[in-house]
């Protein structure tokens, strides 16, 4: 790698970088004492107020109460809390609701916490998508009043596809007596999202998603609807999730997202116009090159681009030698063999999805990490298709 070049992070729905305000207004707790929010002393009530403060932030966020935000360790706890302490109160409140669906498109973390739920006797349904990533019309057919809990992406992780229809497919669901979740982890900070708007019962985000730290996320639940807590403990979380708050993360939590929010529609408008160039100076440099979900409505940070004659695993590996940071789909499947089963349910064969790149855009991306995108992406998938004929 040149020594004057720019190092390039493209790999934003991977994680953000964590935001300087957001680490000033984590500081005070990181160097004083972040006392347990339990305690009835001085330093115990003021984490509790901390705790509080960001409860808000997060509610407001989302266009709800703040009796109605559980905080988490992140999204894949905030997925299997929705998911199986979901699932199980419905079918504790009617014996017979045993079935829970979820679509082909979701994120391992809601994918395996519906599969968990079949040991326990539950019936389980996929959900087919379309050529985007989202159900089509049909979808509607695999729920019924059996159905218990039924789980829908809102934006897809590795293609950036934004499920539209979701506030249709709710009332639909909700209809039928089912309890709708959506995991909402990749849309939160990047598009306007709203709880009541949408209609779901339950929602499940996580900070470092949008420049917060690890290890803190949130869940809403809506009022009325039960979950069993996958925690049993000091009753904390109003008795839906134990164990003393993770006071440092849940601060960062509520800066990251209030911060989100302030810049959210310049923010979109600017990350639009680098994705769209990109995308556009690829098209225009890379035969045969194709971009999932490229009609239709998608955040404005992704590109999951098929580079058809290549892998993807070494075009990863060549762009990482020179400093340039993307991904082959989803980061927790990263280093495995087996194709995105996400792509595989758009339609994609397995050549195809072992082909496809994701590129993720966010606050720290610049016009000149364009510039070198664009100059050194060409080039890998030139070399990787040479070396492939030879």
């Amino acid at each position: 790698m040149n020594a004057h070049a720019r190092a390039v992070y493209a790999d934003h729905h991977a994680t953000t970088p964590l935001d300087p305000e957001v680490l000033e207004a984590m500081r005070p707790w990181l160097e004083g004492l972040a006392a347990n929010p339990s305690s009835s002393h001085a330093p115990g009530r003021a984490a509790r107020e901390a705790v509080e403060a960001a409860r808000t932030d997060v509610a407001r966020a989302l266009g709800v109460e703040p009796s109605e935000i559980v905080f988490t360790s992140g999204g894949t706890e905030a997925d299997n809390l929705a998911v199986r302490g979901g699932a199980r109160a419905a079918r504790e409140a009617d014996p017979s609701r045993t079935r829970v669906a979820f679509t082909a498109a979701e994120h391992a973390a809601v994918r395996e916490a519906a599969l968990s739920l079949r040991p326990d006797g539950f019936d389980l349904v996929e959900i087919r998508v379309d050529a985007r990533g989202v159900p089509g019309d049909g979808a509607f057919s695999d729920l019924d009043e059996r159905t218990a809990l039924v789980s829908v992406i809102l934006a897809n992780n590795e293609t950036g596809a934004i499920f539209d229809s979701l506030e249709t497919f709710t009332a639909r669901a909700r209809a039928l007596g089912a309890v709708v979740h959506t995991d909402a982890v990749q849309a939160v900070g990047k598009i306007p999202v709203n709880a009541r708007t949408l209609g779901v019962d339950l929602l499940a985000l996580t900070a470092h998603k949008f420049g917060g730290p690890k290890g803190a996320g949130a869940l809403f639940v809506r009022k009325g609807v039960r979950l069993q807590p996958l925690a049993a403990g000091g009753g904390q979380e109003r008795g839906r999730r134990g164990g003393t708050e993770n006071v440092v993360g849940i601060v960062g939590l509520g800066a990251a997202i209030r911060l989100a929010s302030t810049r959210l529609s310049s923010e979109a408008a600017r990350l639009t116009g680098l994705r769209d160039r990109f995308e556009a100076g690829l098209l225009a440099r890379v035969p045969g090159l194709e971009i999932h979900a490229i009609r239709g409505s998608r955040l404005p940070t992704a590109t999951s681009a098929l580079f058809p004659g290549t892998e993807a695993e070494t075009l990863v590996a060549a762009l990482d030698l020179q400093g340039i940071a993307v991904s082959a789909g989803s980061a927790c499947h990263a280093g495995t063999t087996s194709p995105s089963r996400v792509l595989l349910a758009l339609g994609r064969s397995p050549s195809e999805a072992r082909a496809t790149l994701r590129f993720s855009f966010g606050r720290t991306s610049r016009e000149e990490d364009v510039d070198r995108l664009l100059e050194a992406v060409p080039r890998a998938v030139e070399r990787a298709r040479e070396a492939v004929r030879a």
